[in-house]
């Protein structure tokens, strides 16, 4: 129903820097929000940072001041520009839209209340 292309991933010294993008299709007339969450060798999946439809942002506070979350509206895709980069965040990124409940369009009753994972990216820390 709703793919997700993740680019961006690969290997960066610590204190780098690294950007990573997520392209999603299908049913992105509708409202929903864009979620990073992230997974590491011996960790649950934890949680980056939001943005929703309005711009407003939240993050980790173990990425906040050094993470930030934007979209582009017109090509469907959220980015992840990561600065500062230190060993604890390597880990594979994952992107995750979720499509409230709430929604405007009837055509979008078929995402509301669903959420979606790609498949994610690697992110190497190299010291």
């Amino acid at each position: 129903q709703v793919e997700l292309v993740e680019s961006g991933g690969g290997s960066v010294q610590a204190g780098g820097s690294l950007r990573l993008s997520c392209t999603a299709s299908g049913y992105t007339y509708c409202t929903y929000l864009m979620n990073w969450y992230r997974e590491a060798p011996g960790k649950e999946r934890e949680y980056v940072s939001t943005i929703h439809t309005d711009g407003t942002t939240t993050y980790a506070s173990s990425v906040k001041g050094r993470f930030t979350i934007s979209r582009d509206n017109a090509n469907n895709t959220v980015y992840l520009q990561m600065s500062s980069l230190k060993p604890d965040d390597a880990a594979m990124y994952i992107c995750n839209p979720y499509f409230p409940l709430e929604q405007s369009r009837t055509d979008c009753y078929t995402v509301s209340g669903k959420n979606y994972w790609g498949k994610g990216i690697q992110v190497t820390i190299s010291s």
